[in-house]
């Protein structure tokens, strides 16, 4: 069950981890956020440096060494990135595997490479943003500094339910995808289970991001827009509450041990099922019946849920009390 969602974006030049606190937006350089947050470190997939021209012999073999310096930018006017980066140099000759042999490797910031005069592709990652170059390395004179932009802008996501309940960040997760579907109808996954105030590290566009709450049904997806050299901080509402079901004798009463839990909605499907005294568990709000089983009897009550209401749900072992049918039985065994 999915629902429309309500989102809260904020865009800035960056947010200094050392300044972030709740409603309140610092613009600082664009690559200090990106070098304080906690971030997913792994760069995932370069691209495929597939398009070369054939060369006649090998520039890795033979030659004076020349250094050639590099940095990247998240734009094409910002300042250098001096963190965060992976640098990766391959020859355009491909192996016997069909791939671009890798040459060397560097991680920071700027950085230089000793090569010897010919041609490579130059590869920089930052995050999941990432930008190549195929350079060519004179014979005699000196390579200008290769400077890469990235088009690079990061985003984090947090959550809250109803109109600003705080969502523990262990009962957060996201996943985020990109905007276009392919063949199959599918989306490319680029991140799963993110977790709240994640940095990503994202080339500029569009990408569709699902935020899931509990386990459940309490689902939202949205479109979110990262610009390049800035950090978007989204903030999803969901229309869901966190609710404990209890089975007890009386108003307030203890809760009976070894009960079985059925969740219905109010066209009868089941959406979760749990087992014991007072589990816990998040429902997109809506109309629903708790049916509960305990001793081969069952006992129901219909119940609303409202966003950011969490509450506990009490079936009265008045509520019912009929003998259990040997499917009911039967799931209660399962």
């Amino acid at each position: 069950m999915r629902t429309c969602p309500r989102i809260f974006i904020r865009t800035g030049l960056a947010v200094a981890l050392a300044s972030i606190t709740a409603g309140s937006v610092l613009a600082q350089d664009a690559t200090e956020a990106f070098e304080s947050f906690p971030s997913i470190s792994t760069t995932g997939k370069t691209q495929k440096l597939t398009g070369f021209s054939p060369l006649t012999s090998d520039p890795t073999q033979g030659g004076t060494l020349k250094d050639v310096k590099l940095e990247a930018l998240l734009t094409g006017k910002g300042q250098p990135v001096e963190a965060g980066l992976t640098w990766r140099v391959f020859s355009p000759i491909p192996g016997s595997d069909g791939k671009l042999p890798l040459l060397a490797t560097s991680e920071g910031g700027s950085t230089a490479f000793s090569l010897v005069p010919g041609e490579y592709f130059v590869n920089v990652a930052f995050g999941r943003a990432a930008a190549t170059r195929k350079i060519r390395i004179p014979e005699d004179g000196v390579l200008d500094k290769q400077v890469l932009v990235l088009d690079a802008g990061g985003m984090t996501l947090n959550a809250v339910s109803g109109s600003d309940v705080r969502i523990p960040p262990g009962e957060l997760s996201f996943s985020i995808y990109s905007s276009e579907t392919q063949s199959d109808g599918e989306r490319a996954l680029i991140a799963a289970d993110v977790k709240p105030s994640t940095v990503l590290r994202l080339g500029a566009g569009t990408y569709h991001v699902s935020s899931n709450y509990g386990t459940t049904n309490a689902v939202i997806t949205a479109d979110i827009q990262v610009e390049a050299g800035k950090l978007t901080e989204a903030t999803i509402q969901h229309k869901a509450a966190k609710l404990t079901l209890k089975l007890v004798s009386e108003p307030g009463g203890e809760a009976i041990a070894d009960t079985g839990w059925s969740i219905l909605t109010s066209a009868g499907d089941i959406v979760d099922q749990e087992e014991g005294a007072f589990p816990t568990l998040v429902l997109l709000e809506g109309n629903y019946t708790a049916v509960a089983r305990n001793k081969n009897k069952i006992y129901q009550r219909d119940f609303t849920v409202k966003a950011g209401v969490n509450t506990d749900i009490e079936v009265l072992l008045t509520n019912g009390g009929a003998a259990a049918s040997p499917e009911a039985a039967a799931e209660a065994q399962d």
